[in-house]
């Protein structure tokens, strides 16, 4: 073994090692009680496939069943996402107006991405009906759908800096999300839907903005798609199936076409900042 050292990234902090150290003896060294070995973003067998380290190698080990403390938990988003993403996420600030089976269902994949500052909107509070296709629990019936996907929030992501408004969406009160990059809308209503689109696209006009149409029914999933209608105008869906008479909405679908929006929003802010 050499006794030149390199410089590697064990749970994302800088460390000297020797050149040829191999990952067994680092985690015998560092975390000699770890289960789980993440290198360069891909989990690996280290029984199987141990092997040198390289210069900015980036592993982390895990312990399973250990809540982690916020610096831990950001070392493992970071070490399971693309090297350098992290970053761009926790900058990011998303605007989420309606918590319905669309929005709420995208709150929570963009925590779990760790998206730095979510602003969540919503008048409404939890009944029954939500069930089939919110991202709710039986618990939360009779909570604002405010204070209840800030609370599943926090439960995936205790981290995430969360701003939340218990109101009816209207142009009048659109600039409580002027500090965002991105905003999405997962309305219900259609009216409020193109009411809301209009004033983003012609007042916010330095804003993403990302919208949907048709989510309906079981139809086929892969022509739910995104689609760039202008400079920073999305929509997502499959532009055919609204919710109408004999064709409601159900999980499945309306969960594609919200993690449809939400990727959106992680490529969006992955080309901006990276």
């Amino acid at each position: 073994m050499s006794f030149c050292n390199i410089k590697i990234y064990i749970n994302e902090k800088e460390t000297s090692v020797a050149e040829g150290v191999e990952l067994k003896d680092i985690k015998e060294k560092f975390y000699p009680n770890s289960d789980i070995t993440i290198l360069n973003g891909f989990p690996i067998d280290i029984k199987k496939d141990n092997r040198a380290v390289s210069e900015k190698d980036r592993i982390s080990f895990i312990k399973k069943g250990i809540c982690p403390d916020k610096d831990e938990l950001e070392s493992l988003l970071i070490a399971r996402h693309t090297p350098g993403l992290h970053n761009s996420l926790k900058d990011g600030k998303i605007a989420i107006l309606g918590l319905g089976g669309l929005g709420s269902n995208i709150a929570i994949s963009l925590a779990r991405v760790g998206i730095g500052k979510l602003i969540i909107a919503d008048f409404d509070i939890v009944e029954p009906s939500n069930l089939n296709r919110q991202n709710y629990f039986i618990s939360d019936i009779g909570k604002k759908k405010t204070e209840a996907t800030k609370e599943n929030i926090k439960m995936a992501n205790p981290f995430i800096d969360i701003e939340t408004h218990d109101l009816m969406v209207t142009p009048e009160n659109m600039q409580i999300f002027s500090d965002t990059d991105i905003i999405i809308e997962a309305f219900d209503n259609p009216e409020s839907k193109a009411r809301i689109s209009n004033y983003v696209l012609k007042y916010m006009k330095n804003k993403c903005l990302i919208a949907s149409s048709g989510m309906a029914g079981y139809y086929d999933s892969n022509i739910i798609q995104t689609k760039k209608i202008r400079e920073n105008f999305y929509i997502c869906g499959d532009f055919v199936h609204e919710a109408r008479e004999g064709d409601g909405l159900m999980a499945p679908r309306v969960s594609i076409c919200a993690n449809h929006m939400a990727n959106l929003a992680v490529q969006i802010l992955a080309d901006k900042k990276l």
